[in-house]
């Protein structure tokens, strides 16, 4: 059987699967736009949009041509790969992005699986986290032009998959049967504890009594809650000089609307609070075994984010048995019961986040409690092993 998986970054949510179907003698191919990837056993190639949308294009549409642009990269791409023996049984494609577009009119016979991560509202749940921020009727609409990749793929896939419960409830209600829920599933067997593990970044001199508060995202913005997170930062540097932060991610934003070029959240923290440069430091994006690393060496790993897609470094922070300090929102309730699997604290507080943290800082036993109790919720839940499974009988049904 031949499995095509579609995503514009390689491998992202499907890393892992693919190891996993390989390893069962599934033929596994991958198209994507990140050039140069590479995985053992999977035959990857390449699309690339040929040209961007139009800048007449009117505004609300203008994601629609992207993805259909990249939709028709795909399936040009489809046409040169057939020589190599590309002849999917099975496609699962990333939904938002277009790739996925065309599956059905270049495969008809395949069977089409789409993984549907975010659906736009004008009020959806993030957006209302932001109530204090009037958004324009044009920004309301164009938000809305956002869900038509997503509508199409709703109504061509064959099935689909949704992480989590509370993004499967943004979708609309006619299209909720037709998609799963199922995790992407946490590699337990490397996110797991070392009791021994000290120095979580390199060139670090450690006197003994140190203390490390860790916090992970792919940028630094409010959707995943840095500017509170600093703020909370300030405080317990105040009053705590043994304690060091480990802050893994890039100076930009990944969610949420962009500043302007010269600006950045990592810019106004340092400008606008009183920090130790000495105990907080920025790692940037780090390899996967510097960032298991430095999980495993965590005191409290704080894990804060608006009602949005949950992060997989969260999870992974469980699987790890960190004492996580994690926002009071609706994705983080879907994992974490408050004080059974971790802390949870109101992000827009962050004299509340810092507390806290603080508290668990003084409590270890509580913080061994808190850890065990989070790995266990991993696996016997979202070991990805078990989900595996679980997400080939749902791909290969029929």
């Amino acid at each position: 059987m031949q499995v095509l998986f579609l995503h514009n970054n390689f491998p992202a949510q499907f890393g892992r699967l693919g190891e996993f179907l390989i390893s069962n003698g599934v033929d596994v191919w991958f198209g994507t736009q990140r050039k140069n990837s590479a995985a053992p056993g999977v035959k990857v190639f390449n699309y690339a949009p040929h040209r961007q949308p139009d800048r007449k294009t009117h505004p609300y549409v203008r994601s629609f041509e992207s993805a259909s642009i990249n939709g028709q990269a795909v399936a040009r791409a489809a046409i040169e790969q057939q020589k190599r023996g590309l002849a999917p049984d099975i496609v699962v494609a990333h939904s938002g992005w277009g790739p996925g577009l065309y599956v059905k009119e270049v495969w008809p016979k395949a069977r089409y699986i789409g993984y549907f991560e975010w659906y736009y509202h004008a009020n959806s749940p993030d957006i209302l986290h932001f109530k204090n921020e009037n958004q324009s009727l044009d920004e309301h609409l164009c938000r809305q032009g956002r869900n038509a990749a997503i509508l199409a793929d709703l109504v061509n896939c064959d099935a689909g998959v949704c992480p989590t419960r509370f993004q499967w409830e943004q979708l609309p209600d006619i299209f909720r049967s037709k998609v799963q829920i199922i995790h992407d599933g946490v590699d337990t067997e490397t996110y797991k504890r070392k009791p021994d593990a000290r120095r979580p970044i390199e060139n670090l001199v450690l006197k003994g009594d140190e203390q490390f508060i860790t916090y992970v995202a792919r940028g630094m913005e409010p959707y995943r809650g840095f500017p509170e997170f600093m703020k909370a930062l300030e405080l317990i540097q105040r009053a705590r000089p043994n304690v060091h932060a480990i802050i893994v991610g890039e100076d930009r934003v990944a969610y949420g609307k962009k500043l302007k070029d010269d600006d950045s959240f990592k810019k106004r923290a340092l400008s606008e609070l009183d920090l130790d440069l000495g105990r907080t430091h920025f790692t940037g994006l780090v390899p996967r075994n510097r960032y298991r690393e430095i999980l495993q060496a965590s005191n409290v790993h704080a894990y804060l984010t608006i009602p949005f897609v949950l992060s997989w470094s969260m999870m992974e922070a469980m699987s790890a048995e960190c004492a996580i300090v994690a926002s009071d929102t609706a994705p983080v309730r879907e994992m974490i019961d408050d004080d059974a699997h971790g802390v949870l604290a109101d992000m827009t507080k962050p004299e509340a986040v810092a507390d806290a943290i603080t508290g668990l800082l003084d409590d270890e036993d509580k913080c061994r409690r808190l850890g065990r109790a989070a790995r266990d919720r991993i696996v016997f839940n979202y070991d990805s092993r078990d989900l595996h499974q679980k997400l080939w009988r749902l791909i290969a049904k029929g």
